[in-house]
C-alpha cells in the first residue's frame, strides 16, 4: 500500500495503465480493420486473386528493393495517376510504403475516386522484410 500512496509511483503506474490501454485499443483496431494484411495474407490474395501490388514510396526508396511486381505511384502523383488503376478496378488493390502510414493515405484517396477492394500492407516493407519475403530491384 505504502508503494500505491507515494506521489511519484502514482505517475509510474497511471502511465503503465495508460501504456497498456493503449496497446490495447491498437490490438482491437487492427483486428476489426480488415483493410490490414499480414504479408502472409497479402501473399495469398496475390496469388488466389490477382492482387494488384502498388508501392507509394518515393524513386529512391522503390529502386533500393520493392515486392515482385509492385508498381511504383509515389503518394504524391496518386491522385493525378489514379486513372492508371482504372483497368484494375474490379481487382484487389494491395497499397504498402515503409511502414504503413502513406498507404493508408493512398487508400483514402482510391477511396474518393471509387475504388472499393484496397488493402494495406499492415507495417508496409519493413513487415514484409522481417516475414522474410522477397524483394526485388527490377521494374515492372
Amino acid at each position: 500500500m505504502e508503494f500505491l500512496q507515494q506521489k511519484q509511483n502514482m505517475i509510474w503506474i497511471a502511465l503503465a495503465v495508460f501504456s497498456g490501454l493503449w496497446l490495447l485499443y491498437e490490438m482491437i483496431r487492427q483486428l476489426r480493420d480488415k483493410s490490414l494484411l499480414t504479408p502472409f495474407a497479402a501473399t495469398m490474395l496475390i496469388n488466389r486473386e490477382d492482387a494488384v501490388v502498388i508501392d507509394v514510396r518515393d524513386q529512391g526508396d522503390f529502386d533500393q528493393g520493392h515486392l515482385p511486381n509492385a508498381r511504383h505511384m509515389p503518394l504524391g502523383e496518386i491522385e493525378r495517376r489514379s486513372s492508371e488503376l482504372e483497368k484494375f478496378r474490379t481487382r484487389p488493390l494491395i497499397l504498402y510504403c515503409g511502414s504503413g502510414s502513406r498507404a493508408a493515405t493512398a487508400i483514402s484517396t482510391l477511396k474518393k475516386a471509387g475504388f472499393e477492394k484496397l488493402y494495406n500492407l499492415r507495417g508496409g516493407l519493413s513487415e514484409w522484410e522481417s516475414a522474410g519475403h522477397p524483394l526485388t530491384r527490377k521494374k515492372k
